[in-house]
C-alpha cells in the first residue's frame, strides 16, 4: 500500500473517531465531575450493604457498580434540575440559591457573568442579529461571535457592539470585542446553528455564509 493512501486512510480514520472523541470528552467532564460529588454518600452505602451478606452481595464493592450508581444518580439530578427549573417551587430554590452565590465576592462575579451570557444567547436579540462575523484576528479574516450587547461611544454616539468570540472546539472560552455596528457582518444563522459550526470546527455548517459586510449598512439598527 503507498504512503498516499495510508495517509487518506489515516485522515478518514481520524476524522471519524474526532466527532466521537469530542463527545466522550465533553460527557465524561460533565459526568465524572458531577459523580464524584456523590460518591463519598455512595461508597461507604454499598459497604455497608455488602458487609450484611459477603457472599451475596460482595459484588456491591466492585469499582464500576459505584460508577454506575454515580453516573445514575448525576442523570437523575440534571432531570430532575430540569423538572424543578420549570415549576414555582424550583425557580424559587433556584433565587434562594442565587442569593447565596452574590454573598460570596469571587463566586458572585463569576455565575452572574456566566448567568447572563446563557441567558442572553437563549433569548431572541432586539434590534441587531445575534449571529454575527468580524474582522478578526485580522481584516482578512472572519470569526463567529455573538452580539451581547449593543453600547454608545462617548461623544459621538456611534453604537458600538460588545460581541463575544468563541473558541473552538470549547465554546466556553474565548473573546469579547468590542466593534462598530457598522463593521459587522450579520447573519441569518440561529445559535445552535453556529454552537454545531463553532463544536465541529466548521465541519456542519450551511452551503453558504455571508463573508463583506453590506453595502450601506443593510443590518438592521439597533434600538
Amino acid at each position: 500500500m503507498r504512503m498516499s493512501n495510508l495517509q487518506r486512510l489515516f485522515l478518514t480514520g481520524l476524522l471519524t473517531l474526532l466527532p466521537i472523541w469530542l463527545t466522550w470528552v465533553v460527557v465524561k467532564f460533565v459526568f465524572v465531575l458531577l459523580s464524584d460529588t456523590s460518591r463519598p454518600l455512595i461508597d461507604p452505602l454499598l459497604a455497608n450493604l455488602a458487609a450484611t451478606n459477603p457472599q451475596a452481595l460482595g459484588w456491591l464493592t466492585e469499582s464500576w457498580v459505584a460508577t454506575g450508581i454515580a453516573l445514575a444518580a448525576t442523570l437523575g439530578v440534571i432531570l430532575l434540575s430540569g423538572v424543578m427549573a420549570r415549576r414555582v417551587f424550583g425557580q424559587t430554590v433556584l433565587r434562594g440559591f442565587e442569593a447565596l452565590i452574590k454573598r460570596i465576592p469571587l463566586a458572585s462575579t463569576i455565575y452572574s457573568s456566566a448567568r447572563q451570557l446563557l441567558d442572553i444567547l437563549q433569548t431572541k436579540p432586539d434590534g441587531t442579529q445575534r449571529v454575527v462575523l468580524i474582522d478578526f484576528p485580522h481584516t482578512q479574516m472572519k470569526s463567529i461571535g455573538f452580539v451581547t450587547r449593543v453600547l454608545k461611544e462617548q461623544g459621538t454616539g456611534r453604537e458600538l457592539a460588545a460581541v463575544y468570540v468563541p473558541t473552538t472546539p470549547n465554546p466556553t472560552s474565548g473573546y469579547l470585542e468590542i466593534v462598530p455596528v457598522e463593521l459587522i457582518t450579520p447573519t441569518d444563522w440561529t445559535v445552535d446553528q453556529a454552537m454545531s459550526f463553532i463544536i465541529s470546527g466548521g465541519a456542519v455548517s450551511p452551503e453558504s455564509i455571508p463573508f463583506s459586510v453590506p453595502v450601506a449598512n443593510d443590518a438592521q439598527p439597533a434600538n
